[in-house]
C-alpha cells in the first residue's frame, strides 16, 4: 500500500492508504482526528472545512495522493496552535462570545471557513463585507446564521 506523508496541525504524519482515500477519511478513519465532520462527502455542506496551507479547503473533496510532505493541514484540533497564547483561537473565543453554536455539527468547519476569510481580506488590505459573509456556504442545521455572521466579525476584531 502506498505511503503518504504531510503536515498535520504541526505534526509530521505518515499514512499507509490507497491514492485515491479522501483526505476526510484519512483524517477521521486512520488518524482519529474527528472536528473535520463529515456531512455531504460531496464538497457541498462544508462541515469538514479545515485548512491546507492557510487556505480554507474540504477534505472530502482532495485525494491524499493530491498532498504531499510539505503541505500543512490544519483542523479545528489545532487551530488554536496557530496563534500564540495558551487558549483558544480569538475566532473561537468570540463563537462563544455569541453563543453560536446550538448542536456544534457545523461549528468546526464554520469556525475553520471564518478563520480564513479573515486572513483572506486582511491580505487584500480591506475589512470584511456583507458580500463576504454571504460567500461561506457552510450549512447550519439550526440556523444560527446571525450569530455566526456576528461571531466573524468579533473575531476579525479579536485577531487583530
Amino acid at each position: 500500500m502506498p505511503q503518504h506523508t504531510f503536515q498535520l496541525n504541526g505534526e509530521t504524519v505518515t499514512v499507509d492508504v490507497e491514492d485515491d482515500v479522501r483526505i476526510l477519511w484519512v483524517l477521521r478513519d486512520v488518524l482519529g482526528v474527528t472536528g473535520p465532520k463529515y456531512g455531504c462527502g460531496i464538497n457541498v455542506c462544508k462541515a469538514c472545512t479545515s485548512h491546507l496551507n492557510g487556505k480554507a479547503f474540504n477534505p472530502c473533496s482532495v485525494r491524499v495522493q493530491d498532498v504531499g510532505p510539505d503541505d500543512e493541514i490544519t483542523t479545528i484540533e489545532g487551530l488554536a496552535d496557530t496563534v500564540p497564547g495558551d487558549g483558544l483561537h480569538p475566532m473561537q473565543e468570540a463563537w462563544l462570545e455569541h453563543d453560536v453554536a446550538q448542536c456544534g455539527y457545523c461549528q468546526p468547519g464554520q469556525i475553520m471557513a471564518a478563520v480564513a476569510l479573515v486572513r483572506r481580506v486582511r491580505e487584500e488590505d480591506r475589512a470584511i463585507t456583507e458580500d463576504d459573509l454571504d460567500a461561506i456556504r457552510n450549512v447550519c442545521r439550526c440556523g444560527t446564521y446571525s450569530r455566526i455572521r456576528q461571531a466573524i466579525r468579533t473575531g476579525a476584531d479579536l485577531m487583530g
